[in-house]
């Protein structure tokens, strides 16, 4: 029997995101991501960013570009990165020490064959596994399939072991390596699938906690006899979380593009919302906003985490990154405002009072020309426009002045309510709606305020 050793928490521990730069990543992948981030950075860890990129013919540079300009955005950081390209020695080298010991071992079965061996099998009611008839060949036989031009994959021969594991999310766990194909690590082409690189990498970086989606259950078991094989000096705790499926009740994929991060981004969602969607969804822990990824990372344990599938919608993430943005200082969001050049001693102010009315960080630039640029606002009634001149009070306006404006306004017009304020809205604003023009008067300023009352 196989098992996994227990690994304290208060070793520092060394985790992995090891995505295939396929695609572009989304709210799952994200998911994995910021678990892994935040276990390393509470415990003083170390996050390693793995690109899987064996695959030659699907990996690009751009989609592994893309992908660091994802994480950065949302604020995950790699202590060290690598790529598996690179490292085809240390493949090469595990690959012949498993050949030498026995463990892989040539099959030169063509995939058609494999599939009525299959098929077959679930005729008969056995379980369709591989039959492991290549290990009866004759040094002759294997020699006369090399010569037909046959190229052999490998498979790992694994021992009918049950490997057991304390998985920290789903506690106790166990799978019958009896019941498993032997699985194939190097194909026909010499290429290698992603079992042996993996392991092979987790060793060398001396990973301590493998923190991924539960998909790899299965995978688990003949990745710890592996590790075995290659002597590894630790095996690792294994963390498998929940995955996020749409609303649609359908898993997500880099294919598809479901919630990319790179569209989240584009569409003007905070990256802290995404966070907060991606790591408290299928959990204990309410779905709620966080003003940075250390507070975030605080609310978030394995313990939380639920063993049900994580179900989310488009319109609660958005909904979401409003509360976010709601709640930012301005000196969270200085550096952002300055890039719209946004700036000076409006800045601050406009923040404060607009921020609460904006959908996406970007509208904010829509309130800053309302103050210091021109609009085309919606003319009042010459009467109303020459009464509301009349009783626009003097310079310095601040914010009593609305109060004190509207007051004599109402008296010489008659008007109250909604047929008072809302025609000064358009006029001064060319908004239905907005932060409240107490604040915004002053910072429009008497001479604007005075062109803008002009009747049309």
């Amino acid at each position: 029997m196989i098992q996994s050793l227990k690994t304290p928490v208060f070793v520092a521990p060394v985790v992995r995101f090891a995505p295939s730069p396929t695609g572009r990543i989304h709210i799952g992948n994200a998911r994995t991501a910021l678990l892994n981030y935040f276990f390393a950075r509470k415990h003083g860890g170390t996050f390693i960013l793995r690109f899987d990129d064996t695959d030659s013919a699907r990996s690009t540079a751009d989609y592994a570009l893309g992908i660091e300009v994802d994480l950065e955005w949302l604020g995950v950081t790699p202590d060290r990165k690598f790529r598996q390209s690179d490292r085809f020695a240390l493949y090469d080298a595990a690959t012949a020490k498993l050949k030498e010991s026995g463990r892989l071992y040539p099959c030169f079965e063509t995939s058609d064959e494999l599939e009525r061996k299959r098929r077959l099998q679930i005729a008969r009611g056995a379980p369709p596994i591989y039959d492991r008839a290549a290990l009866k060949l004759t040094e002759p036989e294997r020699a006369a399939l090399l010569a037909e031009g046959r190229r052999p994959h490998w498979r790992f021969k694994l021992t009918p072991d049950v490997v057991k594991w304390d998985d920290l999310i789903r506690g106790p766990s166990h799978i019958d390596c009896a019941s498993l194909s032997d699985p194939v690590l190097v194909r026909e082409d010499g290429s290698y699938l992603y079992t042996l690189p993996s392991v092979v990498d987790d060793i060398d970086a001396g990973v301590t906690h493998i923190v991924r989606g539960e998909d790899h259950v299965t995978n688990t078991a003949v990745q710890l006899q592996l590790f075995s094989a290659l002597g590894a000096p630790i095996l690792p705790q294994f963390a498998h979380h929940n995955l996020l499926i749409g609303s649609d009740g359908q898993g997500l994929s880099k294919r598809s593009g479901a919630m990319s991060i790179a569209g989240l981004r584009d569409d003007g969602v905070e990256s802290l919302a995404v966070a907060a969607m991606a790591t408290l969804t299928g959990s204990s822990i309410a779905v709620q906003p966080a003003h940075s990824l250390p507070e975030l990372a605080g609310m978030i344990e394995f313990s939380a985490i639920s063993r049900n599938s994580a179900r989310f919608d488009d319109e609660e993430l958005r909904h979401l990154s409003q509360r976010v943005l709601h709640g930012f200082s301005y000196d969270s969001v200085r550096n952002r405002l300055e890039a719209l050049e946004i700036v000076g001693s409006k800045a601050e102010p406009l923040w404060m009072c607009a921020r609460g009315n904006l959908t996406r960080f970007s509208d904010i630039a829509e309130w800053w020309r309302v103050i210091e640029g021109e609009i085309s606002g919606e003319p009042l009634a010459p009467d109303f426009a020459a009464a509301a001149r009349a009783a626009l009070p003097p310079d310095p306006l601040d914010e009593a002045s609305w109060g004190a404006w509207t007051k004599q306004l109402k008296e010489a017009t008659g008007l109250k309510g909604k047929a008072l304020f809302h025609p000064l809205r358009l006029a001064l604003t060319g908004q239905d709606s907005g932060p409240e023009l107490a604040k915004l008067l002053p910072l429009i300023g008497r001479a604007k305020v005075l062109g803008r009352l002009l009747a049309g």
